[in-house]
């Protein structure tokens, strides 16, 4: 029997060893919730909400935040962020229509300063908006999630995307498991580790931690701003947490392949830091963990059939737990290698975006800087 052919089976099985064994246990998925304690006061909290042409699901995030049942002062900032589909008059009314226009602020930032991304800059100016009100935390929410009621209780937390069509079914449950295969809770929750990571449709963020990195001008030109504020607020000694949560969903379904393609690629060379290098030898692991174990398994035999099956099954198993959290049937564990494949490619489609000129696409506005 060639050396190879139990060779080659040992490089994937090596991989997801690691992968579920050594790697913060990320695949051990559980849905976190944190029960509020008594206080003698609670602290002050101001939503802020970056919207850009959300016409479809503003209206409905507006009303969820309204109807927090938060018990401390609790206000909320949309900034339309240059809208052209009436998203600030739609905020407002839904507003009014919750006898809310009181706790809700609509605002309309100046125009996009040269050196910062657009989000980040109407997360700026949100915050520019709310200081008179002397907030302790700000809640910085996508204007595509609705929050539960009790959803302020808990801390920053990924919220729940829509697995309902096959496209989605397929790519979604993906998208959380590799989102926490590059940053797992436990590391990020440990104050020695390095990783840092947040997801941006649901963060509280303490004022005082903001102001310690230097405000949202720390972030001024970050596309993947999320983790890049993670990353500030832990580096001055902050303790910062990630969890997962059905109480937060998308309100905005991504149903067919290329709204999904689309939403891999707006960052995915972004995460690579625009490196060619790097891409290369992402695409090289993508293949190692998830493709080269099924060619081994198919064509393999003996020792090297029984290696590739065992890679097989821990792949199967630990991406069942986030299966079995979109309440999908085991079947769809199965299809995970199918799901990297188009993720490679998705990533590839964000290269030669980021090469033309057209990387880092929000809302008709690319964000990432241009190659030189």
């Amino acid at each position: 029997m060639p050396l190879t052919s139990t060779l080659i089976p040992t490089i994937p099985l090596a991989i997801w060893l690691y992968l579920f064994f050594a790697r913060g246990s990320f695949w051990q998925l559980r849905e976190d919730t944190i029960e509020p304690e008594p206080l003698p006061r609670w602290p002050s909290v101001v939503a802020i909400v970056p919207a850009r042409n959300e016409a479809e699901t503003i209206a409905r995030s507006v009303t969820s935040l309204v109807h927090q049942d938060y018990p401390g002062e609790f206000s909320i900032v949309v900034v339309d962020d240059q809208s052209c589909d009436g998203t600030a008059d739609l905020a407002r009314k839904a507003a009014q229509d919750s006898s809310a226009g009181g706790r809700v602020t609509v605002q309309l930032p100046e125009k996009l300063p040269p050196g910062w991304a657009g989000k980040v800059w109407a997360m700026n100016e949100g915050i520019a908006a709310a200081r008179g009100r002397a907030a302790d935390y700000f809640w910085f929410a996508d204007a595509e999630f609705r929050a539960e009621k009790h959803s302020l209780d808990m801390a920053s937390l990924m919220a729940l995307l829509e697995a309902k069509t096959f496209p989605e079914r397929l790519l979604i449950p993906p998208f959380l498991y590799f989102f926490l295969m590059l940053y797992p809770p436990n590391w990020v929750a440990d104050p020695k580790a390095y990783t840092a990571g947040a997801a941006g449709g649901c963060i509280l963020l303490r004022r005082t931690a903001l102001e310690r990195i230097g405000g949202m001008e720390a972030l001024g030109s970050e596309v993947i701003d999320d983790c890049a504020l993670a990353r500030a607020v832990k580096r001055k000694g902050r303790k910062i947490w990630l969890g997962v949560t059905r109480s937060s969903m998308s309100l905005r379904g991504s149903g067919s392949f290329a709204e999904i393609r689309d939403m891999i690629a707006r960052t995915a060379f972004t995460e690579l830091r625009y490196s060619f290098f790097l891409l290369i030898a992402t695409l090289i692991a993508l293949f190692a963990t998830y493709i080269l174990p099924l060619i081994s398994f198919f064509e393999g035999e003996g020792p090297g059939w029984f290696l590739a099956a065992t890679a097989i099954c821990l792949m199967a198993v630990s991406y069942g737990v986030t299966v079995r959290f979109y309440n999908l049937r085991f079947f769809w564990a199965l299809t995970l290698t199918l799901a990297a494949t188009f993720y490679a490619y998705a990533t590839c489609v964000s290269a030669v975006r980021y090469w033309l000129g057209r990387g880092g696409q929000w809302k008709g506005r690319s964000q990432t800087p241009q190659k030189t």
